[in-house]
């Protein structure tokens, strides 16, 4: 063992930052993560409205829809939060459930998600149409999989609970989904702002084709 780590509770602990070594792996990989996102999300506001044919976001978008699948996602993270201090309380039963919420809560918001993927291609929209369809698309699917991934991640903590082997000892490791759970909902705050709010109203661009289509 590097004499620069410690053991404290069985968590081991770097002693020139003071953080769990879980912890500053988890720190380093969001930190990359973060410039991932942050390209994505700046190639979609480079292009924004610079679609040549339809359909655009006004004829699109479901903010209405979005917001509540949103709201969904945000009060995931305050059942993370409530799981993981029943956990450190060893107040099991209540771990659990708020765990159970927030997968499920979880399930629910990809399910909105599904669903508005299936009205934008009735409506015409695909990643191929044009280039708010693939910069769109793009962003929302990678978002997508990070939710999941968050998911499956979730579900194994959930069976190891029910195993007897997370408990009040090692509630680092549900600590440590927390942490990503936490960023996937701050990623989508930006991503609901830039894609739905601000270009919602986005129509035609100058030198555009206009789009005839119904809703």
């Amino acid at each position: 063992m590097s004499t620069n780590v410690t053991i404290q509770h069985g968590e081991e602990i770097n002693n020139s930052t003071g953080v769990s070594a879980k912890k500053l792996l988890m720190w380093t990989f969001l930190g990359s993560d973060v410039m991932f996102f942050g390209t994505f999300i700046a190639t979609f506001m480079a292009y924004r409205n610079k679609s040549l044919v339809g359909p655009y976001p006004e004829d699109t978008l479901n903010i209405p829809i979005t917001s509540v699948s949103t709201f969904v996602l945000l009060m995931s993270s305050l059942g993370i939060v409530l799981a993981l201090h029943y956990l450190k309380e060893a107040r099991m039963g209540l771990a659990k459930f708020w765990l159970l919420m927030v997968i499920i809560m979880g399930i629910g918001f990809i399910g909105f998600q599904i669903y508005e993927f299936s009205h934008f291609a009735n409506m015409g929209m695909t990643p191929q149409v044009n280039l708010f369809g693939s910069t769109f698309f793009t962003l929302t699917s990678l978002h997508g999989a990070h939710v999941s991934l968050g998911i499956l991640w979730l579900i194994f903590l959930l069976i190891n609970e029910y195993r007897g082997n997370l408990n009040s000892e090692n509630a680092i490791d549900l600590e440590i989904a927390g942490l990503y759970w936490h960023f996937v909902d701050i990623v989508w705050i930006v991503i609901f702002a830039l894609l739905y709010l601000i270009t919602a109203n986005d129509g035609v661009p100058p030198g555009g084709i206009p789009w005839i289509g119904g809703h």
